[in-house]
């Protein structure tokens, strides 16, 4: 068995520690790749958590090594590219050389927790049963079994690469795992390297016998290297992995067609510059020194680590039938609003009608709202037609399977489809060309801006006129992330707001220069400038005025300078920000009425939510829901869309949840003047999250998280 040495540290060193980051960053704002990489702390944290069940803990330690693998293929390949350009200094006034070391610093002590960790959490599964074994440890019938398993299904799939004269250095994809191997000829006594990829298709664990046991695919690999190279001796073999720039380099004015400028793109992305190469602690200075060369990185660009160096393959012990390590199963209810007297589903439209309806997943059935929505829309004779943005969407979508039945039934079905969605540009062209082929209109954005807003319209004959239903959002139209991100969604059939999605969705599909409109804010043109002006109304009240914000990210400088001044004339700002946030909370004369807290815990936080008292309190004042975050990126360079809720019994809804995530005293962080989290108290008692599934179970009628029994 893999050994599991010493337990993790406690999350509390990510206060007492010395973060040697903190002397770069501004007076005014916090870096925010820094600050990128203090969120990832935070979920490193929860896996060292004795309080989390412990399969929680390893889906936890899967999720940071995803998060750093993206951190580095866009944030850090991004500042390596703006090192070659000689441009580049972040607001807080930190160069970009200056950026990339203090980067280096905190992964490198992100990384040792990280292997501390997983050292710690593979003993406590031992004594669970379930074990990682090294292959020397196997018995010699589990080895047996496993030498038929890669005799049958692994080597088949192997393709051995050598270096030599005749073979040059072999092109790394991004994100693989690798085997370096040298070998030597007996006869010549020649050395020769040799490169040994792991196909994505095979599991990154090989269960064993029995289902609770596994061993390394590269353990696997690498016990049969002689079937590889036979006759040849095999010296040393190390495991490897190669982070490369993953972001799309496109000159969208240049395109004539811009599904083929990007599937040319992705085609040239592949070959990405490397950014980090990742090694086994056990690697020669050999080896590493002939892989650093070949891919042109340097030698602080290298991460040694213990254990499996992708760590995705953690989440094959996250699925496995173990409940006694999980938290308990939680099933969406339906809302209340939506259940039909008879059970099952209502007419939807017929429930919009009556008034808004306010919907929060995970809580709150996906299937049941959102995709019910657009199923009812493309079976209804009534519906005139069905206008949707698609930003991600999961592999298997409904939403997309009804737009396509509702083209066929010769409904007008428009999509806007975001085919520059980061890390599902692949997946998009292919949705968007069935869509195509079933008759929709497909359109993918405007040059130069993403269509990051979530709308769906609906427009529906009802007697002699037409009613507009519509869906405005802070998540994507995605099943699978809806159930474990948390999102709002508001149903309306608001005419002003009909009128406004019909505008939008104008100026996304032809053209349009409207820059106001009735009831949404809009991004990139009136958004901006809304928000500072509702800030400056907050700010004219000074001690009386009040702002509660929820969001993931808080980044753009005017709009914390905006903040700054609403602190300084006495407004109290709470902010509830998931990861990333630049602004110095709790500096005297300047943000001494700011707080700043981070909730995170078995959902993930992606509602925004923007509160402005306008002299009211207690929830009576301006409540705005949408798809912006406070950054550059989604103010100026992104179609985003945000809603007032007028609805006093929506807003008393969205005031509760607010409450319940500013209560929060077991699962959140707050951040201090010096940059630094402050984790929650081993003590805490409100955990928000099952405060909200409490709050959701009340609502369906249900009083238990177990799934409703079947029927």
């Amino acid at each position: 068995m893999i050994s599991p040495g010493s337990p993790a540290p406690s999350p509390a060193r990510a206060v007492e520690g010395d973060h040697k980051a903190l002397k770069w960053r501004g007076d005014r704002f916090f870096n925010r790749e820094l600050s990128n990489l203090d969120f990832n702390d935070r979920v490193l944290a929860m896996s060292e958590r004795e309080d989390i069940k412990l399969l929680e803990r390893v889906k936890f330690l899967a999720i940071f090594a995803s998060n750093m693998d993206e951190f580095f293929q866009v944030r850090v390949a991004g500042l390596k590219d703006q090192l070659a350009a000689g441009i580049g200094t972040a607001p807080d006034g930190l160069p970009v050389d200056a950026q990339l070391q203090a980067i280096r610093s905190v992964s490198a002590e992100l990384l040792e927790r990280r292997v501390a960790v997983l050292r710690h959490l593979l003993g406590m599964l031992a004594e669970h049963g379930v074990t990682i074994q090294d292959w020397p440890s196997l018995s010699e019938a589990d080895k047996a079994w496993t030498r038929d398993v890669f005799a049958e299904r692994i080597f088949p799939v192997l393709t051995p690469l050598a270096v030599d004269p005749g073979h040059p250095f072999p092109y790394i994809s991004n994100l693989s795992l690798n085997l370096a191997v040298i070998v030597r000829d007996p006869q010549t006594q020649a050395r020769r390297f040799a490169r040994v990829k792991v196909p994505p298709l095979l599991p990154g664990l090989l269960a064993l016998p029995g289902g609770q046991r596994f061993v390394c695919i590269e353990q696997v690999i690498s016990a049969n290297l002689a079937t590889l190279f036979p006759s040849m001796t095999i010296e040393s073999f190390h495991a490897f992995r190669v982070t490369r720039n993953a972001d799309l380099t496109l000159e969208e004015e240049e395109a004539d067609d811009l599904l083929l400028a990007v599937e040319m793109e992705l085609r040239r992305r592949r070959f990405g510059r490397a950014v980090r190469l990742e090694v086994d602690e056990t690697m020669t200075d050999e080896v590493r020194a002939l892989l650093v060369r070949e891919l042109d990185l340097q030698d602080d660009d290298v991460y040694e680590a213990w254990g499996p160096l992708n760590l995705a393959s953690m989440w094959q012990l996250y699925g496995l039938a173990r409940p006694d390590l999980k938290d308990e199963q939680f099933t969406p209810v339906t809302p209340a609003r939506l259940v039909a007297s008879s059970g099952g589903v209502a007419d939807v439209f017929s429930a919009i009608r009556r008034a808004d309806i306010l919907i929060q997943h995970p809580y709150d059935s996906f299937s049941d709202s959102v995709e019910e929505f657009v199923a009812q829309a493309a079976a209804d004779p009534d519906v005139l037609a069905i206008k949707q943005t698609l930003y991600r969407t999961s592999g298997d979508s409904a939403i997309v399977r009804s737009l396509i039945r509702a083209a066929e039934q010769g409904k007008q079905v428009a999509a806007i489809v975001e085919l520059k969605a980061r890390g599902d540009e692949a997946a998009n062209i292919g949705f968007a060309r069935a869509l195509e082929q079933a008759g929709v209109h497909v359109v993918y954005g405007l040059v130069g801006l993403k269509t990051h807003a979530k709308l769906s319209l609906v427009v529906r004959q009802e007697g002699d006129g037409i009613t507009r239903f519509c869906h405005i959002g802070t998540g994507n139209y995605n099943a699978t992330t809806a159930r474990s991100y948390e999102d709002i969604g508001l149903l309306t059939a608001d005419p002003d707001i009909g009128a406004d999605l019909t505008d939008l969705f104008n100026y996304l599909t032809g053209y349009s220069r409207r820059e106001e409109y009735r009831k949404l804010l809009v991004a990139p043109t009136s958004l901006r400038r809304r928000m500072v002006e509702l800030i400056e109304r907050e700010t004219a009240l000074g001690p009386s005025g009040r702002i509660i914000w929820k969001l993931n990210n808080l980044v753009d400088p005017d709009i914390i300078d905006a903040l700054y001044r609403a602190s300084s004339a006495g407004v109290r700002v709470e902010l509830l920000v998931r990861a990333i946030c630049c602004l110095r909370p709790g500096l005297p004369n300047l943000s001494e009425n700011i707080s700043v807290s981070s909730i995170v815990g078995r959902w993930l936080e992606h509602s925004r939510v923007y509160w402005f008292s306008a002299g009211e309190d207690n929830g009576r004042g301006e409540f705005y829901i949408g798809s912006a975050d406070m950054m550059e990126r989604n103010l100026d360079r992104r179609v985003e869309a945000i809603v007032g809720v007028e609805s006093a019994e929506l807003r008393a809804r969205l005031w509760e949840i607010l409450e319940v995530d500013l209560a929060d005293d077991a699962r959140s962080w707050s951040l201090q003047p010096d940059g630094r989290w402050r984790p929650p108290s081993p003590e805490g008692t409100v955990n928000a999250q099952n405060r909200m599934q409490e709050l959701a179970l009340a609502r369906s009628g249900r009083r238990s998280l177990d799934p409703e029994p079947a029927t």
